[in-house]
């Protein structure tokens, strides 16, 4: 067996640029997923709701779930994860939105290739 069969461990890492055009939507949707939790204890409901209410970039993160993105694969547990979101000008044209750009490294050194 090779050392990539045997590793146990593999850091997933990725980025989406997202282009909201239904903001309202984004916002109902986090609302309601607020709401629909039972375990959400009151003052972080209210944290929340605030919080996805003044800006779509927190009602997006509030709604995607790294958990549900690797939940279905099959032989793999989640044992960490972290995301965030922000605003950000996009220009699908510039150089400085090249995909990897902030890799530090090259495919075959990752083990993909």
């Amino acid at each position: 067996m090779s050392a990539e069969e045997t590793s146990r461990f593999v850091r997933l890492r990725v980025e989406l640029v997202l282009e909201v055009q239904e903001g309202d939507e984004v916002t109902k949707a986090a609302l309601s997923r607020i709401a629909a939790d039972p375990e959400l204890p009151e003052e972080e409901r209210a944290h929340a709701e605030g919080a996805v209410t003044e800006d779509t970039a927190e009602a997006l993160a509030y709604l995607v779930d790294p958990f549900d993105l690797v939940s279905e694969v099959p032989g793999v547990e989640l044992q960490q994860a972290s995301w965030s979101s922000e605003r950000i000008d996009y220009d699908p044209d510039s150089p400085d939105w090249e995909l990897d750009e902030d890799d530090g490294g090259d495919d075959e050194e990752d083990g993909i290739g």
